[in-house]
């Protein structure tokens, strides 16, 4: 039962104003964040769902004692979820109301000219039947295993394996047990959204990483070489850093800092589970980190990816989560401009990638420009994935290089990511980056955009699970 109590405390948080998701489900005592943020991020997404569903049921009016947010991670769990595996006498409560629970779900479909599930949601959040869903993006961990191995395993389960997508408008079209290799993103699998996997073998051995593709861009683009040594600046709950020693093929040496030591236990067991070894945690703020020390002098790549309003994860949040008032926008991009600025300060950093998870230019075009007027001839941005649909705001020469993602857009969360590079070093493509991303970025010059750049050839390993 500690499950589902955990998840109404952070619904009764977020309800009460006291933090966003990932800080509120970091901050709490459940062992497992990722299980509990998992649940209560879908538990919101069907949240008008389920209020039609407790209110035609008459769920809350029988069961007094039964508190509105346990009652809907309960019925989201009954219903849409993975069946109430845990025990407890809420989960007896909840099983005894299934069939009136069933039955009201049934005509809510009815009333509302759906036969699926996820076609209540489109109609819950008011969108038309041709808004985009973000897909299940699935990274194979190549520490571990191969992406052919792993398309392998999935066939071997009744999966259908499509090959490289061509374009956004062809990922929108999966379904049912399909799925793709993504067109920008060499490692990534595509499958349908709602697409679970938290109790796949591969999952929970870390031979795959369940990670939004725009997630994905900051490590791919910093793509620092075999053997260099990288900050992860704000780096829990580790899927970024996972992914850099991925791209490392752990050589070298990962610095990653965070203040909360309870993000970073969890961390700790995500990377150990993955199998990285070049990595040093450290419970510190990186504001206090002297760059100065002599054991970040062969630092020349940082990734950056500071607090933010999390305003681009809107798909699976809580509306008001997407709707800063202007003084902690204000207080947000203070604290990005300090920190980036920060990070600049790293004598040999010759690469430096800034992302959010935010939509809003205070915290993106305006922190980049800032910083870079403050750093004068220094640095400069680097024009990345010039096929890239999305770019930045138009806010001041040079904006275009930056890149941003969207659910309509790109079928991804909604990001921001700026690439930095100091000046005198080479931008096209840097001679640092692996041969994986170096073919990536070049094929951009030769494809039209949106196109897919050939497969590469992967030496064939097993999946051991």
């Amino acid at each position: 039962m500690a499950l589902y109590s955990a998840a109404a405390a952070v619904l009764s948080g977020l309800e009460r104003g006291e933090g966003g998701l990932k800080n509120l489900v970091y901050g709490s005592d459940f062992p497992h964040a990722r299980q509990l943020y998992a649940l209560v991020a879908e538990t919101l997404r069907y949240g008008p769902v389920l209020e039609a569903l407790l209110d035609g049921a008459a769920l809350l009016r029988v069961e007094k004692k039964l508190p509105p947010p346990l009652a809907k991670v309960l019925v989201y769990d009954l219903l849409f979820g993975k069946g109430l595996k845990c025990g407890g006498r809420w989960k007896a409560l909840a099983r005894r109301h299934r069939a009136r629970l069933e039955a009201e779900l049934a005509r809510l479909k009815v009333r509302r000219g759906v036969s699926r599930n996820e076609d209540l949601l489109e109609l819950a959040s008011g969108a038309g039947p041709e808004a985009p869903q973000v897909p299940r993006y699935v990274r194979v961990n190549v520490l571990k295993t191969s992406v052919d191995d792993v398309v392998e395993f999935f066939k071997r389960h009744g999966y259908s394996f499509l090959g490289r997508a061509n374009s956004v408008e062809e990922l929108k079209t999966l379904s049912g047990k399909k799925f793709m290799l993504d067109l920008h993103l060499p490692e990534l699998l595509v499958f349908p959204p709602q697409t679970d996997f938290h109790d796949s073998r591969l999952y929970t051995s870390g031979h795959i990483i369940l990670q939004d593709k725009a997630s994905c861009l900051p490590a791919f683009l910093l793509s620092p070489s075999a053997g260099s040594h990288v900050i992860d600046a704000c780096a829990a709950p580790g899927n970024k850093t996972s992914h850099l020693a991925a791209i490392l093929k752990n050589k070298g040496h990962i610095f990653a800092f965070d203040v909360d030591t309870k993000r970073l236990a969890t961390m700790n067991t995500m990377l150990m589970r993955a199998g990285v070894t070049s990595f040093k945690l450290a419970q510190q703020d990186f504001l206090t980190v002297d760059p100065h020390d002599p054991k970040y002098s062969k630092v020349k790549y940082i990734l950056l990816d500071p607090s933010c309003s999390g305003s681009g994860m809107v798909a699976r949040l809580p509306l008001d989560e997407a709707a800063p008032s202007a003084e902690r926008l204000q207080a947000l991009s203070g604290f990005q401009r300090r920190i980036l600025s920060h990070a600049l300060r790293f004598p040999a950093v010759q690469r430096l990638v800034y992302s959010t998870c935010s939509v809003h230019q205070e915290e993106n075009e305006d922190v980049v420009h800032a910083v870079l007027q403050e750093q004068g001839s220094a640095f400069r941005l680097a024009n990345v994935f010039p096929s890239w649909p999305c770019r930045g705001l138009a806010t001041f020469p040079g904006a275009e290089c930056c890149l941003r993602a969207s659910p309509a857009d790109t079928l991804t969360q909604g990001f921001f990511v700026a690439v930095l590079e100091r000046c005198g070093e080479e931008t096209a493509v840097p001679s640092s980056l692996p041969a994986a991303t170096k073919e990536s970025l070049q094929q951009e010059e030769r494809v039209e955009p949106g196109a897919a750049p050939p497969r590469k050839r992967r030496k064939k390993q097993r999946v051991k699970v």
